[in-house]
């Protein structure tokens, strides 16, 4: 059992907690009342940001200090809203959310992962057709192992876990949320993911 925080209460968040409690773990979900977030981080070993991804940086550079030697998930994607409210571009082109939370929190194991599929499928990668891909990036080795083990209990087998390596490379899956939009547009809100088949 390990005591993880999750900063963010709408889908993402709740559909994580539900399920990470389900796996055994002891779960505390922070609201956005003021204090929330700082003492449910301060009590966990891991972190999970599902805060939205263009107020992420924010939130959690302010939690520096509950957030020191702690793994810090990130699933969340930094982007500009079109009209319709789907992601129209990147916050942070040239860069990514990822890499922003791990220079503004040097003393945080940065891990992120599960941010290029729709969120159902994050907890139950098993109902798709087809197998899909989750993504792992961050500098710290013992970090992407627990999140790993996180991963499994989430429903993710071995081998459809692939660790990309530093956290530079989260660049990459955060740009997947650009396919997202076209996608819902084609094909309607239906749960789907990446996925690299070989």
């Amino acid at each position: 059992m390990t005591t993880i925080a999750v900063l963010g209460n709408g889908r993402v968040g709740g559909n994580l907690a539900t399920a990470l409690t389900r796996a055994g773990h002891e779960v505390t979900v922070a609201d956005r009342a003021p204090g929330a977030a700082a003492g449910a981080a301060r009590t966990a070993r891991i972190v999970i940001n599902a805060t939205p991804g263009a107020g992420s940086l924010d939130r959690l550079a302010a939690l520096r200090d509950e957030l020191r030697d702690k793994i810090l998930v990130d699933v969340s994607n930094a982007t500009i809203d079109g009209p319709d409210g789907l992601p129209a571009d990147l916050l942070h082109p040239g860069s990514s959310l990822a890499e922003q939370l791990q220079e503004a929190l040097p003393e945080t194991h940065v891990v992120k992962t599960l941010n290029t599929m729709l969120f159902p499928v994050m907890t139950a990668p098993a109902s798709l057709t087809q197998t899909p891909t989750v993504f792992v990036s961050g500098e710290d080795p013992g970090a992407k192992q627990t999140v790993r083990e996180l991963l499994s209990d989430l429903g993710w087998r071995k081998e459809w876990i692939t660790d990309l390596g530093g956290i530079r490379t989260a660049r990459a899956t955060e740009a997947a949320i650009l396919f997202v939009p076209h996608v819902i547009r084609s094909s309607g809100f239906v749960p789907f993911a990446i996925s690299i088949t070989r």
